[in-house]
């Protein structure tokens, strides 16, 4: 009996021991219930108790980061009614076309798109869209605001940054990657032992820091390279003197990654690519071989984006897909929209 009790508690424990190693990364901050990326957001999430704040960077016109989603300002923002004129010519009112004093003086909001000429908010049930005050803010305040609540506070929260579409950057004349590694650098953030994940869609530009950057600037990051899906057209490469889109089958073929491996330290694929789309339904999620493989070259595994108000049709509900994600699939992480729920599952779960 002794014996049998002593293997349940080593048992639990083990359990305890494998979530409590499984990152939850607040997607934008806590934007399930705050304007994404707002100070606000992040501040909710921290005290929430995550391990990790994702900061999404896209530089100005006057080469600062700000912490925006998009290189795009139209979707967060009033910039149309205050810059009526400065859309280029796809309508797009771009970051990189605004000084970092002018971004300053938008107000910042909930996530809308147009329909029928009219502003309506994407997630209706979040926070209702042109209400309160929140504003764009400078990559350098966040991680202030990071560290000073490290201080304040006694925890060691780490960042999680993306650099937002570097092969457009470059055709902009601006180097992003290394902007951003020089403001980590600036704050002491060098190594792999920091509080830090390095992560873009752009696997080529990751090349760029990981052979060229990194060593000249004496910096090693923990690298991810993200995996969208070609129909997104997310990444570009030049190839031949022409800008072609990137090919992401390229990253999830098991044969490339013991390569993919010496470059970067792990993998961000949206969550669905974790499983058989056409064979899971709900009450069965069916995962193929993505992380299995992955863990193989020892590569980390952090899929995107789990919300609770935008399920696939293969779950019932987010602790459904926490589950599938995690310890089904083994991811090492996730990100989510709504990180106090991945927090309560983790705390619950029984692998």
């Amino acid at each position: 009996m002794f014996k049998k009790i002593s293997f349940l508690i080593l048992l639990l424990l083990s359990c305890e021991a494998l979530a409590s190693e499984k990152l939850i990364i607040a997607h934008r901050g806590a934007s399930g219930y705050l304007p994404e990326h707002t100070l606000a957001s992040k501040a909710l999430a921290y005290g929430f108790g995550v391990p990790y704040l994702e900061q999404d960077l896209a530089m100005t016109k006057d080469d600062k980061l700000v912490v925006v989603h998009d290189i795009y300002l139209d979707r967060i923002s009033n910039v149309a009614s205050v810059f009526p004129n400065r859309a280029r010519k796809d309508g797009r009112y771009y970051v990189i076309d605004f000084t970092l004093a002018e971004i300053k003086s938008l107000n910042f909001t909930e996530g809308f798109e147009y329909k029928n000429g009219k502003k309506v908010q994407v997630y209706k049930d979040r926070f209702p869209m042109d209400k309160s005050s929140f504003k764009i803010h400078s990559f350098e305040e966040e991680i202030e605001f990071i560290q000073g609540l490290n201080k304040s506070m006694g925890k060691d929260v780490g960042l999680y940054v993306e650099i937002k579409m570097p092969w457009f950057h470059t055709q902009e004349g601006k180097d992003i990657a290394k902007a951003t590694l020089l403001t980590l650098k600036k704050y002491g953030l060098t190594s792999k032992d920091s509080k830090v994940f390095f992560q873009s869609f752009d696997y080529p530009n990751l090349l760029y820091v990981k052979n060229t950057l990194m060593k000249e600037l004496g910096m090693e990051l923990k690298l991810i390279a993200l995996i969208g899906k070609n129909e997104w057209n997310e990444t570009y490469e030049l190839k031949d003197g022409k800008w072609q889109s990137y090919d992401f089958n390229t990253l999830l073929d098991e044969k490339n990654m013991s390569e993919i491996a010496k470059i970067v330290d792990g993998l961000g694929p949206s969550y669905d690519m974790l499983f058989d789309t056409q064979k899971s339904k709900k009450g069965k999620i069916v995962i193929n071989d993505l992380v299995k493989n992955a863990h193989k070259h020892k590569l980390l595994v952090h899929p995107y984006t789990l919300r609770k108000d935008n399920l696939p049709s293969y779950a019932s509900n987010i602790n459904e897909l926490f589950e599938a994600v995690l310890f089904k699939a083994n991811a090492d992480g996730v990100f989510t929209d709504f990180p106090d729920l991945a927090l309560e599952f983790l705390k619950n779960a029984k692998p």
